[in-house]
């Protein structure tokens, strides 16, 4: 029989709700967290890790002699390769000893799956001073490319597969804030115990478990709330719109501008590749690395006008982001977005994804960010071996 608690302190309207949903949130999606939250943790590393399984294919030894003409070197390498699809893009590093990176990648959109949706992802390493290919990735098949697939649509289809994982998302964000509640403390005294882990007298496991989820839980809530908003930033576009206008008073960025080409008669010059090059590492010289369009085709898949250059200001980071627009005739510079011209929201837009991954504030941020997604993907287990040891405690209870 059940005993009766006269005493016993009447529970606040605020944390008995927030218990009730912190409980259906956790069941419901607690395996699609802990999936995510593990794909996340593990992918936080991966420029690193690949940098260094790569080395001998980055770095080239440079010479006097002048860069073999891009168009020459996309020619090497489809007539190599022998691919159906067409050489997509070529980034050029700054650096005069790394090797230029060409790349294929083509979507079927049609495909209900990771594996059918990408028809192909291959990244190709050229000596661009002897015209050597010195490796050739299946990016597809990669062990990182799989593991941010995972974390972006469960390798669903990624149009769709997104909401799969966006919706456990938005709900786990609940779920943190419903955890605060739950774990914010009555008083001072309460408090004390609330901070760290009390085990000198504690030596059942239930006990152990439910101060890691709550003690781990609270201080990983904070960071696990950034990357959670960052995620969905991705997903939905009213997020992104909320941060255009917070941050730039407009629900929308501004659109580019489309630039005829004022050379569209003439015959295409046959070294516009490398008078683009020319010009990028003449007006960045300080930068990363550069990507310049080869298929004439942006990632939608829709005809170029002209060649939109992107250039990178940092290695591993995307939030520092310069763009020039050549004439896809004669190679003429028409247009150029430097970094320091974005509104708010535009650069915001290129940081978010150097925020979701933590590199944005370096080799610090990426080890706060692999603890905390280690942290997350512990708490759904840790959650439910509480809610499992209530079950069974009760199940006792005649």
């Amino acid at each position: 029989m059940k005993k009766k608690h006269p005493h016993k302190k009447k529970v606040s309207f605020t944390k008995k709700w927030s218990a009730k949903l912190h409980l259906w949130f956790g069941l419901s999606v607690g395996i699609i967290v802990f999936i995510v939250s593990l794909t996340g943790t593990l992918y936080v590393f991966k420029d690193e890790i690949q940098n260094s399984l790569r080395k001998e294919d980055m770095y080239v030894k440079e010479t006097t002699v002048s860069p073999i003409s891009i168009a020459i070197l996309k020619e090497k390498v489809s007539l190599e390769l022998n691919e159906k699809f067409p050489v997509n893009a070529v980034e050029i590093s700054l650096d005069k000893n790394k090797s230029y990176r060409f790349s294929y990648y083509e979507k079927n959109k049609k495909g209900w799956n990771y594996f059918e949706e990408v028809k192909i992802n291959k990244l190709v390493y050229v000596d661009q001073y002897t015209g050597k290919i010195l490796a050739v990735y299946d990016e597809k098949y990669n062990f990182f490319n799989i593991l941010k697939y995972i974390h972006w649509s469960l390798l669903l289809n990624s149009e769709w597969g997104k909401y799969v994982v966006g919706i456990p998302t938005v709900l786990f964000i609940f779920m943190l804030i419903t955890g605060i509640v739950l774990w914010w403390p009555k008083n001072k005294k309460a408090r004390k115990g609330r901070f760290w882990f009390s085990w000198e007298n504690v030596k059942t496991w239930k006990r152990k478990n439910y101060d890691l989820h709550n003690v781990l839980g609270f201080y990983a809530s904070f960071f696990a709330l950034l990357m959670s908003i960052t995620g969905i930033y991705f997903a939905y576009p009213y997020v992104k719109n909320t941060f255009n206008l917070a941050l730039s008073g407009s629900l929308e960025q501004p659109k580019e501008k489309e630039i005829k080409s004022p050379d569209s008669l003439m015959a295409k010059n046959p070294s516009v590749y490398d008078l683009t090059a020319q010009e990028t590492r003449k007006r960045y010289a300080h930068s990363s690395s550069f990507r310049i369009p080869l298929n004439g085709k942006n990632k939608k898949g829709k005809e170029l006008k002209n060649i939109p250059v992107t250039i990178y200001g940092e290695e591993g980071r995307f939030s520092e982001r310069n763009s020039l627009v050549f004439d896809k005739y004669s190679g003429k510079l028409l247009a150029e977005k430097p970094h320091q011209k974005l509104n708010n929201a535009e650069k915001y837009a290129n940081a978010n994804y150097d925020i979701h991954t933590g590199s944005y504030f370096g080799l610090f941020g990426k080890i706060l960010w692999f603890i905390t997604g280690l942290i997350c993907t512990s708490l759904p287990v840790t959650g439910f071996l509480v809610w499992w040891g209530k079950q069974k405690k009760q199940g006792k209870k005649i």
